[in-house]
């Protein structure tokens, strides 16, 4: 069987910039195990699948060691290869997930995902986070991830985790930021226990981020830059029970999976 392929560059003005997606349409679903194998095989943060429906496309997301509810940046390199690659006409893509109804729309070479709004909520910070950083958050919240909040930008700069720790929480994984001088907020994620050390630039994270935001800064708009080693840029706009997450995408590679 062959299977086509594409590792598009999300949330990326160049190639090598942003989240390297991998993304495969297919015809029929394959088996889990399939799925899990090719993800594997790619051993980038994420692979996307999808299948047409009669409302759109079912798209799942594949991590090299498991299967996720949500991500952003494979959703955004899905919609670039439907737009770009495979003749998709109309101005907005609906994906059906396990997250619901997601929606992309595309607007000359940005790209716009409508997801669910999850605002955190404030926690006890676990001891395996107080213990993985070197630095005293300010807060720590809770929603699909944790979320540490720190007072200065460096800090979620320069921080280097202990990786161990962050691998015993109960979450997908740990957010860190702050406020930012130059842009709105700065970020970064870590998610050991699905074998993503750090993701570059993690769509997902902001229906988390922006509503703490929204309430921290008193504001809708957000430019915000996640501080990986590849960095990317991130616009988005609080609309209440939802998040707009917008950005670019480059095609990096296509071809064929024989399996």
């Amino acid at each position: 069987m062959n299977i086509s392929i594409y590792q598009i560059d999300a949330f990326a003005n160049k190639v090598f910039e942003g989240n390297p997606a991998a993304v495969c349409p297919l015809d029929e679903w394959l088996s889990d195990e399939v799925m899990q194998s090719i993800a594997q095989e790619n051993n980038l943060s994420e692979t996307a699948f999808f299948v047409k429906t009669t409302a759109g496309f079912h798209i799942r997301w594949f991590t090299p060691v498991a299967e996720v509810d949500l991500c952003g940046h494979a959703t955004l390199a899905a919609a670039y290869v439907l737009f770009n690659n495979l003749g998709f006409k109309e101005k907005t893509i609906i994906f059906e997930s396990k997250s619901g109804i997601l929606e992309v729309t595309k607007n000359n070479d940005m790209l716009t995902m409508n997801f669910p709004s999850q605002p955190p909520e404030q926690c006890l910070c676990p001891q395996e986070i107080t213990n993985a950083f070197p630095v005293t958050p300010l807060e720590c919240l809770k929603a699909e991830d944790y979320i540490v909040v720190f007072e200065d930008e460096q800090d979620v700069c320069n921080i280097s985790p202990d990786y161990s720790e962050l691998y015993k929480l109960d979450l997908r994984g740990v957010i860190i930021t702050s406020a930012s001088k130059q842009y709105d907020f700065v970020v970064r994620f870590f998610a050991p226990k699905y074998g993503i050390k750090e993701d570059p630039v993690t769509g997902s994270a902001y229906t988390q981020l922006v509503p703490y935001w929204a309430r921290k800064l008193e504001k809708i708009d957000f430019h915000a830059k996640q501080l990986s080693k590849r960095g990317g840029h991130v616009y988005c706009q609080y609309e209440g029970d939802r998040v707009s997450i917008s950005g670019k995408a480059v095609e990096y590679m296509r071809g064929n999976i024989t399996v």
